[in-house]
């Protein structure tokens, strides 16, 4: 009884392991040499379709060694479609291998597309499982096409110049602001903050690249742009990013501070649940980089004075010039939100009240010493 038990078990394993295998398919892997990997994405207007895009893809070619390959290998697709989709599905057909976008890193959107159907295209690149959320996100100056083509003699084999510039893989500037997709989308969505993308531009020559401005995106909006020094300051407030230099003047005195450490705190202030004022403070410490005239330790107080009345001023001026063009890039509307009860008029109460809001800011500055010399 126990044996016939035992074969019937068998039976049923086997029955339902061959069931299983019936219905599996086929293995679809690809092998590498049938792939092209796609490193970057621009996004610019159509010249031919009304409302359509022109989609250029750059294609990283394999080489056979890194020592004996002269410099970047590149291959780039260019068609316009009525949407993203069906632009990349045709694009598809231009070349023999597999478009493989898992290590698509780069998205650069012509910096004309982003004032209408912002979240309509970018819907495309969120919703797709094989571009990464983690993928830079750049305005192009003054097309994306023209930002993916530009190939500098530095460049390397095996990497991007462009990519480079963003994170801390490559240069780290305070000028350069890195943005990536999973960032944009979701300050794009979010009320009380807007988005921030870093600003890419050619060289007259076309060969190099160069990223030192920012814009501050709103849908059906017309960008601000920001400027190195506005870029710098955004960077400061929002990052707390070091290795910044500042110029602090007084009477004939002229320096140039180096900052290692910020550290920035802000609150908005409120009565009867209406904010009434936005206070802010600044606390940095560095050394004196360069100065027109000797200095001393002993005067290192004044100096402090000096630098912090500077940035004081500079930090001032940048909030109220992204507050006058209604622009909210640091997010003070998210730290109002999450002050008060929500309700239907939180949003419309606050977009009322922020253009007028009263600015308060305190620097200190505490510098270190005057460098190797006095």
């Amino acid at each position: 009884m126990k044996r016939r038990f035992k074969s019937f078990k068998v039976i049923v394993v086997v029955a339902i392991y061959f069931s299983c295998v019936s219905i599996l398919a086929g293995c679809g892997f690809k092998d590498i040499d049938k792939r092209v990997f796609v490193t970057g994405i621009g996004v610019d207007p159509s010249e031919k379709e009304k409302g359509g895009y022109k989609i250029t893809l750059k294609l990283s070619l394999p080489v056979a060694s890194i020592k004996s390959s002269t410099g970047p290998n590149y291959e780039y697709l260019v068609y316009e479609g009525e949407t993203l989709a069906e632009a990349i599905r045709i694009l598809e057909t231009h070349t023999d291998k597999v478009l493989e976008f898992g290590h698509t890193k780069m998205i650069v959107i012509n910096e004309g597309l982003l004032q209408e159907n912002i979240k309509d295209f970018m819907d495309y690149f969120v919703r797709r499982s094989d571009i990464q959320l983690i993928a830079w996100v750049a305005a192009a100056k003054p097309s994306a096409e023209s930002i993916l083509r530009v190939e500098p003699a530095a460049e390397s084999a095996v990497s991007s110049t462009l990519i480079n510039f963003f994170g801390t893989s490559g240069t780290d500037s305070p000028f350069i602001t890195s943005t990536f997709l999973y960032e944009f989308r979701r300050n794009m969505l979010s009320d009380g903050i807007d988005a921030v993308v870093p600003l890419v531009e050619a060289s007259e020559d076309r060969k190099e690249l160069i990223v030192n401005k920012s814009l501050v995106v709103k849908e059906e909006t017309k960008p601000l742009e920001l400027d190195a020094e506005e870029s710098k300051y955004y960077n400061t407030i929002v990052n707390g990013m070091s290795g910044f230099s500042y110029k602090a003047e007084s009477d004939d005195l002229k320096l140039i501070l180096n900052m290692e450490r910020t550290k920035i705190h802000y609150k908005i202030i409120m009565v009867d649940e209406k904010p009434t004022s936005i206070n802010m403070n600044v606390k940095m410490v560095g050394v004196i980089g360069q100065s027109n005239k000797n200095l001393s330790l002993k005067d290192l107080k004044e100096y402090d004075q000096i630098a912090s009345k500077a940035v004081k001023k500079k930090i001032i001026d940048f909030l109220t010039t992204v507050q006058k063009e209604n622009f909210d890039p640091i997010g003070f509307g998210l730290r109002y939100r999450s002050m008060v009860l929500y309700n239907k008029n939180t949003i419309s109460e606050w977009r009322k009240a922020y253009p007028d809001l009263p600015i308060d800011v305190s620097v200190d500055v505490e510098l270190k010493g005057t460098g190797a010399i006095e």
